[in-house]
C-alpha cells in the first residue's frame, strides 16, 4: 500500500488551531507554569525560625510570645495553624514547655466517610492529617514519631479533652470554628500553669449547622479580657496562591 501523502497537512503558520498556552508549543517547553514562566518561585526549603510574611502574621507571632491565650481568626491560607504549631515547636525546643498538645474536632467537611477500620488513632488520622503535616515539616517524620511515642507530642480529638488540666504545655486547638460554644468553653478551661493555648479558625467556614459554631461569639467576648489576645487576619494576609484571596472575595 502506498504511503499516505503528507502534503495534506497544513503548515504551522496556516493552521487555524492555536495553542492555549503559546509557551508549550515550542519543543523546549517543559509544561504549563502557573507563574507564567517566571523564575520567582517561593523558596520552600526548611527554615529553623519561621518568619512572618505580613504585618498581621507578625502581630500574631508576637501575641503568642506575650500571651498565654491567643485566638487567631482568619480565612484559609493565612498561616494560622502553621504559625501556631511552629511557635509550639520553638517553645518545646527552648524548654519553655514540656509537651505539645494538639486538638481538632472530628467534623466531616460536608462529606460522609463512613466507617473507618482500625483503632482510635487510625480512625482519627484523616481529621488530624493537617497537624501531622505541619509537625513533620518542622520536626521531620522520624523525630515526630519518637516524640509522639514518648508522649512529648500528643494529638487528640476535642471529645477526649474533657476533665484534663494541661500544665507546662503548649496547646493548639485547630479548626475551632467547628466547635460549639460549650466545646470551646470546655477547651479554654483546660489551660493550666505555665501553659500557652492558641485557638485557630475561620468563623466563615464552619461545617456545623447555622448558629452552632461558638468561635465568633467566644472571640468577641474574650477581646475584653485582659491578658488574652485576639488576632484577626484578612484576605490580604493569605500566603497561598494569589487566586485563593481573589476567590474568597466573591465566594
Amino acid at each position: 500500500m502506498a504511503k499516505r501523502s503528507s502534503k495534506g497537512i497544513a503548515a504551522a503558520d496556516d493552521s487555524t488551531v492555536h495553542p492555549l498556552f503559546p509557551s508549550m508549543s515550542s519543543p523546549a517547553a517543559t509544561g504549563w507554569d502557573p507563574l507564567g514562566g517566571r523564575d520567582d518561585r517561593r523558596d520552600q526549603s526548611y527554615l529553623r525560625k519561621v518568619k512572618p510574611q505580613n504585618p498581621n502574621q507578625k502581630l500574631l507571632m508576637e501575641a503568642i510570645k506575650t500571651h498565654n491565650l491567643v485566638v487567631a481568626l482568619g480565612p484559609a491560607g493565612t498561616g494560622k495553624t502553621y504559625i501556631a504549631i511552629s511557635s509550639a515547636v520553638e517553645a518545646l525546643e527552648s524548654g519553655s514547655v514540656d509537651r505539645i498538645v494538639l486538638s481538632r474536632p472530628a467534623i466531616e467537611a460536608g462529606e460522609s466517610i463512613g466507617y473507618l477500620p482500625g483503632d482510635m488513632h487510625e480512625k482519627m488520622a484523616p481529621f488530624l492529617r493537617p497537624l501531622y503535616d505541619a509537625l513533620t515539616d518542622r520536626l521531620g517524620s522520624k523525630r515526630l514519631r519518637m516524640m509522639m511515642a514518648d508522649g512529648t507530642i500528643e494529638i487528640a480529638p476535642v471529645g477526649f479533652m474533657r476533665g484534663r488540666t494541661l500544665n507546662n504545655a503548649f496547646v493548639v486547638i485547630d479548626e475551632a470554628q467547628n466547635c460549639t460554644y460549650a466545646q470551646i468553653k470546655m477547651l479554654l478551661t483546660r489551660l493550666g500553669w505555665h501553659s500557652t493555648m492558641v485557638l485557630t479558625g475561620d468563623p466563615d467556614q464552619t461545617d456545623l449547622l447555622d448558629n452552632l459554631s461558638g468561635l465568633a461569639d467566644i472571640a468577641r467576648r474574650l477581646e475584653a479580657v485582659e491578658g488574652i489576645a485576639v488576632a484577626r487576619l484578612t484576605e490580604k494576609d493569605i500566603v497561598r496562591h494569589p487566586l485563593v484571596a481573589s476567590m474568597l472575595t466573591v465566594l
